[in-house]
């Protein structure tokens, strides 16, 4: 029997973003239900998306700003309303160019497939999913200079990976992919302890403990028109200060650091952090 697919949206501060991607996908057939989480919105976004229920879109509002917060939230009610499923978990602001995108992503989960992402296009910046980084990759992203030569090095596949219909990664990008509830419930779901940064590491990390694979789906690409509603809410410095906290809990609880490596990336998480603030200052 073929599982039911559903889709789950996490909003903040972006009813109209929200209500595009909803006007976009609300005749889907593939779709049998659509969960929009409203992740503690400050403005009106809830009451306004509360007008566009029906009987396949709910609207929930989630106490949280986490986005792992949210994505459990809707993942949970969909598998309690629509039972085992396939589940396309997504940002408001990505733009889907068709139905039969969302079937061949849908399609691609089999028994030891757990994750499938597409191509993102975010403004031209193509994303296929990276390799899961180290501690000691993780240690030398902090360091600004070192970060610049390192970091596509380590954190990009070759192109020649990208060949054929599709591709086995680690990691994918977490503004627009496909689960199994199979594998949501087999690793607890997502882990909310972190804000804004590594949950899509953080989740690799869980599922590659599993059976699962997690693959890039080359033939489907998804527009990704990056919403700035949460940069706009936080300041950069602040951002970069949540960036690092999220940093070392993925590092320790995930990673494995010793207490050596640790006191490393702390020390050159304080570097870069006062190379932050200076830039910040220098540019007010």
């Amino acid at each position: 029997m073929k599982k039911k697919t559903g889709m789950v949206i996490v909003n903040y501060n972006d009813f109209l973003i929200t209500k595009r991607l909803i006007e976009n996908i609300k005749d889907y057939k593939v779709l049998e239900k659509i969960v929009i989480v409203d992740n503690n919105s400050t403005d009106d976004s809830f009451e306004r998306l509360k007008e566009l229920e029906s009987t396949k879109i709910t609207i929930i509002k989630n106490s949280s700003r986490h986005f792992s917060s949210g994505l459990n939230c809707g993942a949970k009610y969909l598998i309690k309303e629509i039972g085992p499923c396939n589940i396309i978990l997504s940002n408001s602001d990505v733009i889907i160019k068709g139905e039969e995108d969302l079937r061949l992503l849908s399609s691609d989960i089999k028994n030891d497939i757990g994750v499938v992402g597409p191509v993102i296009d975010q403004h031209g910046e193509i994303s296929r999913g990276w390799p899961m980084p180290t501690v000691g990759s993780e240690i030398l992203f902090n360091l600004p200079l070192i970060s610049r030569f390192f970091r596509k090095k380590l954190l990009n596949y070759n192109e020649e990976h990208f060949k054929g219909d599709t591709t086995e990664v680690d990691v994918v990008s977490g503004c627009f992919f496909l689960v199994s509830s199979k594998l949501l419930e087999e690793v607890d779901f997502f882990d909310e302890n972190t804000f804004l940064y590594y949950e899509e590491q953080i989740f690799s990390s869980k599922r590659m403990k599993t059976k699962f694979k997690c693959i890039i789906d080359n033939r489907v690409t998804i527009l990704h028109d990056h919403s700035v509603t949460v940069d706009k809410a936080e300041s950069k410095l602040n951002k970069y200060r949540i960036l690092k906290s999220s940093q070392r809990y993925f590092v320790k609880e995930y990673l494995g650091a010793n207490n050596f490596e640790m006191a490393l990336l702390y020390i050159t998480n304080k570097i870069s952090l006062g190379l932050m603030h200076i830039r910040c200052v220098f540019r007010r």
